[in-house]
């Protein structure tokens, strides 16, 4: 639920930092964009797109070079793009005069200490990112803003209330409620939920890729692929080498998500009740299971991504990243180049 829950913070932001013209900046202090353009589905242009990639030599060779170096992690922000290394966390955000605001701390990772527990170090692995993601959109956030447009500090704890609560609300009490008028038997029952869950995410996913600053946010996180793989394959960090790889990347947090989508129709074949309040709370609790075992699964694809089953498993997060990546421009590389030589 990692980038779910991200993607509804820098949503419920975006309409908060534009909220004084929709008269509530008393709450937010802030000033909106344009929301919605025409729907526009390229999927079969990208299904296309994603199997030429696959076949080629330069993919299969990067996939080999993750096996041999330190990897980079990272995320898309506000105007900017976030970039962790095992030892740094870099944050490079454009700011409205044009220039490049840079940030980056030592990493104080809870993770180390359980990083050879199986199941485990995949829960700690989230909360450390959901900690290091929202810490990052909110600062982001500001910086990419004209001081009097900044939001405040109780606009930003709103924010991540009210996005939790809607993703909760999205992806599992729906999907939980509507099979219940489909059926009551209990496989079929998690099988259609599952099937609901997916559905919704990727509705989610085509639905606010039509925003305007959403757009512009899967520009930059298609620049921090692009970097990270030019990175990854021994290249002079520069916008001309960047340009030449793909916005598309297998360890990108999109796939995690489609393997939570996939590992928790699994997990939940395995409860049951009749009551809807013990079901929603027992996949409430179950949630760590599932990042956990989704985490695994995830670690043995970048080192097996030679092989045909590990290579099938990820291929529909990247189905999913036609949509949640986008070419950047120059000046987006530019910022997350800044980011990544900051981390490293």
């Amino acid at each position: 639920m990692l980038n779910l829950c991200q993607y509804l913070i820098f949503i419920i932001l975006l309409l908060a930092l534009r909220a004084n013209r929709l008269k509530l900046s008393a709450l937010f202090h802030i000033s909106p964009f344009d929301l919605f353009k025409k729907m526009r589905l390229n999927l079969l242009i990208a299904n296309g797109a994603f199997h030429t990639l696959i076949k080629t030599p330069i993919f299969l060779r990067l996939l080999l070079l993750q096996k041999q170096m330190e990897l980079i992690g990272g995320q898309a922000v506000v105007e900017g793009v976030m970039m962790i290394s095992p030892s740094k966390v870099a944050i490079a955000v454009r700011k409205p005069n044009g220039g490049i605001k840079t940030k980056a701390e030592k990493r104080l990772s809870i993770f180390q200490s359980v990083k050879k527990v199986y199941f485990l170090r995949g829960i700690f692995a989230l909360i450390e990112m959901l900690h290091l993601g929202t810490k990052a959109l909110i600062w982001s956030s500001n910086e990419s803003m004209e001081k009097e447009e900044q939001i405040s500090s109780t606009g930003m704890a709103l924010t991540m209330v009210i996005s939790f609560i809607i993703g909760i609300g999205l992806f599992v009490a729906l999907p939980l409620w509507v099979t219940g008028f489909f059926t009551r038997q209990q496989f079929l029952f998690n099988l259609i939920e599952g099937i609901f869950r997916v559905l919704i995410f990727l509705a989610y996913l085509l639905l606010i890729s039509q925003m305007k600053d959403v757009k512009r946010l899967f520009e930059y996180h298609g620049a921090e692929h692009m970097a990270v793989h030019c990175h990854e394959a021994k290249k002079k960090l520069e916008i001309n080498n960047v340009r030449r790889f793909s916005t598309l990347h297998p360890r990108c947090g999109t796939a995690f998500i489609f393997l939570v989508l996939i590992v928790s129709i699994l997990v939940f074949s395995f409860i049951w009740s009749e009551r809807w309040i013990t079901r929603f709370s027992l996949r409430l609790l179950l949630i760590p299971v599932v990042a956990g075992i989704s985490y695994e699964l995830l670690r043995l694809s970048a080192k097996h991504q030679d092989n045909i089953f590990f290579r099938s498993l990820i291929k529909p997060g990247l189905w999913f990243q036609m949509i949640t990546t986008k070419e950047p421009d120059r000046k987006q590389i530019e910022v997350a180049i800044a980011a990544l030589q900051k981390a490293i």
